[in-house]
């Protein structure tokens, strides 16, 4: 019996998520009293006797380079192998792009229980019953998992990443790997200093910028603050900025530990792809915009005069 915890890997490198995963799935088995072990797929250049520090003890490696691009039939054929060969009886997951696409597979393939998009660990005074967020955030959901096999995703910043001194063993997991259903015919990289996914800082703006001309201090801001970028749907469907950019209820959906929006009005539909952010901050000329109602901090001001004493401020501190 054991926690079986999926670490999500893209260009050959552990995504930001997973160490998140592996902490909690850590925590998951102390609770529950048992171990926890990893599983990566495809070709990586991390060392991943390190992932160790994180506090599992084994990490089960399928080092197949069809498994470098994700096909979630293929994907969910060997973790559901993965299962087996570990005797897991709880499998966590991130709450990502790849996550969304393999974690409801693998839940029909081992007939689990499966809650998407969990919050917190479990409690397992009375049962497993983990807490979840619903309604775009507006409200929580405590869910019962009552089946010998549960699965659990992970929303992304949800759960505080913790190491200490540590290193698992590596082994090779002989495991089953399909042919691929999905070509890869070409890759086109987003560029950009931070993934927006992955981001800690995210700064957005919306149509107070008045055009795409004016983003250079948006940019600026973020690169002094080594943040992402985003945008409101408005701007991104009047190409001022690209559409990967779009943050909200009908774009990415982010949970950043700082956002800063800008020139943005605060709509629900806006909201409902940020409101996980641990600290919001709202800069806006119109002191009744619905975002300050929401915000942590609001600075009540016109951008093209606030954002660039902000700027100067960041980079003082940086001098200093």
């Amino acid at each position: 019996m054991s926690v079986l915890i999926f670490v999500d890997q893209t260009e050959n490198h552990i995504k930001k998520s997973s160490y998140e995963v592996l902490t909690y799935g850590v925590k998951l088995a102390a609770q529950i009293g048992t171990n926890a072990e990893a599983i990566v797929l495809g070709t990586v250049n991390d060392d991943l006797s390190a992932l160790g520090k994180y506090g599992v003890t084994k990490v089960h490696h399928v080092a197949n380079e069809t498994l470098n691009h994700v096909d979630a039939h293929v994907y969910t054929k060997v973790i559901e192998e993965a299962v087996a060969a570990t005797n897991a009886t709880v499998v966590v997951i991130s709450h990502n792009t790849t996550g969304k696409a393999i974690a409801a597979r693998i839940s029909a393939k081992l007939k689990a229980g499966l809650v998407a998009g969990a919050i917190a660990l479990p409690d397992t005074s009375n049962g497993f019953v983990v807490k979840k967020s619903v309604f775009s955030g507006k409200a929580f959901a405590n869910v019962n998992i009552a089946t010998a096999i549960k699965i659990i995703s992970l929303n992304p910043n949800s759960f505080h990443v913790t190491s200490a001194d540590g290193t698992a063993t590596v082994e090779t997991l002989n495991a089953t790997v399909e042919a691929a259903k999905i070509k890869v015919t070409a890759v086109n990289k987003v560029s950009g200093e931070v993934p927006l996914s992955e981001a800690d800082i995210v700064v957005s703006a919306g149509r107070g910028m008045k055009g795409p001309e004016n983003w250079g201090m948006i940019e600026e801001l973020a690169h002094e603050l080594h943040a992402a970028t985003a945008c409101s749907r408005p701007v991104a469907d009047a190409d001022w900025r690209p559409h990967h950019e779009h943050v909200g209820q009908t774009g990415l959906q982010i949970a950043p530990n700082l956002y800063i929006a800008i020139g943005i009005s605060g709509a629900i539909q806006h909201l409902a792809g940020v409101n996980r952010s641990k600290v919001m901050v709202v800069i806006n000329k119109d002191p009744e915009a619905p975002f300050f109602k929401a915000a942590d901090y609001g600075i009540v001001g016109d951008a093209f005069e606030v954002v660039p004493q902000l700027i100067s401020e960041i980079k003082k501190l940086h001098n200093n």
